[in-house]
């Protein structure tokens, strides 16, 4: 099973919708991240990163479903964070 497959599955099995989303506010302007999204982000990294998220995902899953949240929304800000240090021009 790949990455992304056992995420969803694990999202699955905990009765969460894999379309729930969090929202991001950055200079005032509002973005929505789905779980799903967060996932396929962190999926096309190297395998060694995929084993990572996939290790963490599990452990926040051990938390509860607050921490599954708290997961995707750290996993989201790291998104965001790199996706505007890339766009910044000095």
């Amino acid at each position: 099973m790949d990455a992304k497959t056992e995420c969803l599955e694990i999202l699955k099995e905990k009765g969460i919708n894999p379309i729930s989303a969090i929202d991001f506010e950055v200079n005032g302007e509002l973005h929505s991240l789905s779980f799903e999204w967060i996932i396929d982000a962190y999926t096309q990294a190297s395998p060694e990163s995929q084993l990572v998220f996939v290790t963490a995902l599990k452990k926040a899953i051990g938390a509860n479903n607050m921490g599954i949240e708290k997961f995707f929304e750290g996993m989201g800000k790291l998104l965001l964070m790199t996706h505007l240090s890339k766009n910044i021009e000095l």
